[in-house]
């Protein structure tokens, strides 16, 4: 059996692993002038009605991301999706991406061409161009912060704050599903750790009829596609947001930037079978996964009661709820009647 092979990042330096993994970098957009290879990337959006989006994500092993299990090619490929769905949330468009990261001598350079493969990817199938970034040295781990830049025709970009009295609330795709799939990986990295010491026992982990719930985890989606269908309908939500901490904590911070309340049932909390099944055997309520298990990723927003026909017509969104006063303030509704306080209990780092 041939041994994996292993380049020390020593052997490139900063500059020359730059290179090597930018070196096929193409520009996919004409607002892109000059990317990597430069002090600063050139953009140009000066002769178009658009406005600029600039979001940024910073990702630290062992806070963010644990790679027991986590594939280097596919955190490439999330850290991407976490800012591209950040420029959709906004309405936007995402056109181009820095990435900078921090590594410890644990990293060899076949793991960046890794991460890098995956990171291009996400770039790839949703037209961004990477146009810089840095690397650096880490004494701990890895560390990852990206910036993503997209554009918004003018007047069109959807905030928090735009939500009313009796809007309708959406929410795209089903909820509950990554926070299932990290639980399945830790559950399996805790029976791995609880026999590693002895070689006699062999490992193999349990995902069989799971792999939906590893793939909402491990590759999810930026729903550029619910943006689309919303363009062609011609419907401008009045807030949108993105569920990366859980339904409840998204649903917080558009009612109290909007100044108002809201109701949402749950029989329309749409839930896929492998996760239900799973928050079964793990003794889960599979509601409080969907309202608080977060990095699902789904498109959260709220349209005019006038956009009710149209809304419903959209593939793969659910129509879950209402805006009410602020009075009335912010409620689950079991299907029993009863009416629970909405509270964000999503994931928060340790500051």
């Amino acid at each position: 059996m041939s041994e994996i092979k292993r380049t020390e990042i020593s052997e490139l330096g900063e500059f020359g692993l730059i290179d090597h993994l930018t070196k096929n970098c193409i520009p996919q957009n004409s607002s892109t002038l000059y990317g990597v290879g430069d002090d600063c990337a050139l953009l140009d959006y000066s002769g178009e009605n658009k406005e600029v989006l600039v979001t940024t994500d910073m990702l630290m092993e062992g806070v963010h991301f644990d790679l027991t299990y986590v594939p280097i090619k596919h955190l490439g490929y999330k850290s991407a999706i976490v800012n591209i769905s950040d420029i959709y949330a906004m309405n936007g468009t995402p056109r181009q991406m820095t990435v900078s990261i921090a590594l410890s001598k644990r990293f060899s350079v076949e793991d960046m061409e890794d991460f890098y493969a995956g990171l291009m990817l996400a770039c790839k199938r949703h037209g961004v161009d990477l146009v810089g970034g840095d690397t650096t040295s880490s004494l701990t781990g890895f560390a990852i912060s990206i910036t993503c830049i997209g554009e918004v025709e003018k007047g069109k970009a959807v905030f928090r704050n735009g939500a009313g009295k009796n809007d309708l609330i959406c929410v795209s795709g089903n909820l509950g599903a990554a926070y299932m799939g990290l639980q399945l990986l830790e559950r399996e990295k805790a029976v791995f750790n609880s026999i590693s010491h002895d070689h006699r026992v062999p490992f193999s982990p349990d995902f069989a009829g799971k792999e939906y719930l590893l793939e909402r985890q491990l590759k999810p989606k930026a729903r550029g596609d619910i943006i689309k269908q919303l363009r062609e309908a011609n419907i401008l939500p009045t807030a949108m947001i993105d569920i990366s901490d859980g339904l409840s904590s998204e649903l917080i911070h558009i009612c109290k930037q909007s100044n108002t309340g809201c109701s949402v049932y749950q029989e329309r909390i749409p839930i896929d079978y492998q996760t239900a099944v799973m928050a079964e055997s793990l003794n889960m309520n599979v509601y409080t996964c969907a309202l608080n298990g977060g990095e699902d990723y789904e498109l959260l927003f709220t349209v005019p009661l006038v956009d009710h026909d149209k809304v419903i017509r959209l593939k793969d969104v659910k129509l879950i709820g209402h805006m009410t006063s602020p009075e009335q303030g912010r409620h689950f509704i079991t299907d029993s009647g009863q009416e629970i306080e909405l509270k964000a209990q999503g994931w928060t780092s340790n500051l």
